[in-house]
């Protein structure tokens, strides 16, 4: 062939590949029982090489994304290579899982001699996985266990045989079961289903361009990404450069960035140690935030792979808030639902303020769950973006390592005993500058019956500040209003109860502005 005809037919590959991503997460939101997955879309699908290198993945969640070659390569590591048929999940933080309620489904990919040519993962938010309050993000937990049922990597199906009954044994078990084992077994058997649709793609990429292409696609994919990071680092102006982010609670992070030959340094080190809540980021999302953070440096369109962190040296200290120590022992381990949620956000913002891409934006999630004994949801909600050079902040959207939607008000009204009384632009509440912020959101909802309410967020003490004289947005600030008219203020992570006609209003957080403001 021809140089010109074999990149042509790489390109093919490469574009493939990326389509069996994008149609396993298809295939995983039409069969998934759950709110979360099927109207939240709160998932993410990757196809990885024989070694567990992601290659290739859908445009879905950043914080998913970067994480699952790690996960993957840590089932490896465990269990050895799988077998034709085998199935595997996980969840567990030490394994490359992010926080509990994210269950990764992991599938090798066979062709009918049994070769293994690769894997394909997905990652999906169970709403509920149990812990000590409904939802399993709960704020007063202090070990992984009181969050929920921990997976360490546990067949789904080995070779042909299913092993549903003893997993559904162990999400009813153990001290704080799942309360939704219903929804958690559908959710899965579409994820196992999602991935052999995938893996079937798959073999029929292998079959139509043959076992080599494809191999050399892969390679290319790692390399040329790694070349375009390489390319963008020697561009870098202004190293080495540092920053600090500091979180609600007074815990800081630290970052410096260096460039040595023609590799990037990325230091975290004096950042806040291990807390004993759960702000706790496991050492995959701070890789995560850091592939994304490459993937924003080269502004083109690069689907989220392996190859971005291997121009990197990264250096993050044990036992840090970036990287807790974790034991075979739940019980003994850290809590880290919200460092998957918060704390990956805050590492981005302090790569993004280091490397002067963009204003502070909105910096969290801004969690929140509500649930009883009958009922669990989870929603994410939208807030502003930082200005840059030349490019205002967007208003009302999620940003940086969340990629969600929100539940539609039919649906959330429909299957919930709650009612959506505002959901708005909060005009105004951006950082001016040459370039201005993006405007946070209004979300206002009323409990019908009574329940719980959880909310975990971050920069509801100080906006996202501005950058290059840009002025800081405002703040985020989460509430309370009674029956009776009486107002109660929220901390930034809150568990309060909801009576009947109790109204829940949280103000997000706005973006930063670029620039000295214009008189």
């Amino acid at each position: 062939k021809t140089a010109r005809s074999t990149t042509m037919d790489r390109e093919i590959i490469v574009h493939r590949l990326d389509a069996i991503a994008e149609n396993m997460g298809e295939a995983l939101r039409r069969l998934a029982l759950s709110t979360n997955v099927k109207e939240r879309q709160d998932y993410s699908c990757g196809v990885l090489d024989r070694a567990g290198n992601l290659i290739a993945s859908a445009p879905h969640i950043p914080v998913h994304l970067g994480a699952l070659g790690t996960c993957v390569r840590g089932v490896i590591d465990d269990l050895g290579t799988l077998q034709p048929g085998d199935a595997i999940v996980t969840n567990h933080p030490a394994f490359g899982g992010s926080h509990l309620p994210d269950i990764t489904v992991v599938q090798g990919v066979h062709d009918d001699a049994g070769q293994l040519l690769g894997y394909v993962a997905s990652r999906a938010h169970h709403a509920e996985i149990g812990g000590i309050s409904p939802g399993s993000m709960p704020i007063g937990a202090t070990t992984l266990d009181q969050e929920g049922v921990v997976f360490e990597p546990t067949y789904l199906v080995r070779g042909e045989t299913g092993c549903w009954d003893q997993i559904e044994r162990h999400l009813r078990a153990g001290p704080y079961p799942s309360r939704a084992v219903t929804d958690n077994i559908a959710d899965l058997h579409a994820a196992v289903a999602a991935g052999r649709s995938a893996a079937s793609e798959f073999i029929g990429l292998v079959q139509s361009e043959g076992c080599q292409s494809v191999d050399s696609a892969c390679e290319w994919i790692l390399a040329h990404s790694a070349k375009l990071v390489e390319d963008a680092i020697r561009a870098l102006p202004n190293l080495p450069a540092k920053a600090t982010e500091r979180l609600d609670q007074g815990e800081e992070i630290h970052v410096i960035i260096s460039r040595i030959d023609n590799r990037l340094a990325v230091d975290f080190t004096g950042t806040s140690p291990q807390r004993t809540d759960n702000l706790n980021a496991p050492l995959a999302i701070t890789r995560s935030a850091l592939a994304y953070v490459m993937r924003l440096l080269l502004a083109r369109k690069v689907p989220l792979n392996d190859g971005l962190l291997k121009p990197l040296d990264i250096l993050v200290p044990p036992g840090s808030l970036l990287n807790p120590t974790f034991s075979a022992d739940p019980s003994a381990c850290p809590a880290v639902a919200a460092g998957n949620v918060e704390i990956s956000q805050r590492v981005v913002e302090a790569l993004v303020r280091a490397l002067s891409l963009c204003a502070g934006s909105q910096g969290t999630m801004n969690n929140l769950l509500l649930g009883n004994d009958n009922f669990g949801y989870y929603e994410t909600i939208a807030g502003g973006t930082g200005a840059g050079p030349g490019f205002p902040g967007a208003s009302a959207v999620h940003s940086h390592m969340t990629n969600t939607a929100i539940t539609d008000p039919e649906i959330l009204e429909l299957r919930y005993p709650i009612r959506v009384e505002r959901f708005q632009v909060n005009r105004n509440s951006a950082g001016a500058g040459q370039w201005s912020g993006g405007d946070g959101a209004i979300r206002e909802l009323t409990a019908l019956v009574p329940m719980t309410a959880t909310l975990i967020g971050q920069r509801r003490t100080e906006g996202a500040p501005g950058a290059n004289a840009g002025e800081s947005g405002s703040p985020a600030r989460q509430a309370v209003r009674r029956s009776n008219g009486q107002e109660q203020v929220l901390s930034p992570s809150a568990t309060v109860q909801l009576d009947l006609g109790d109204h829940l209003i949280v103000q997000t957080p706005a973006g930063g502005g670029w620039g000295p403001p214009q008189s």
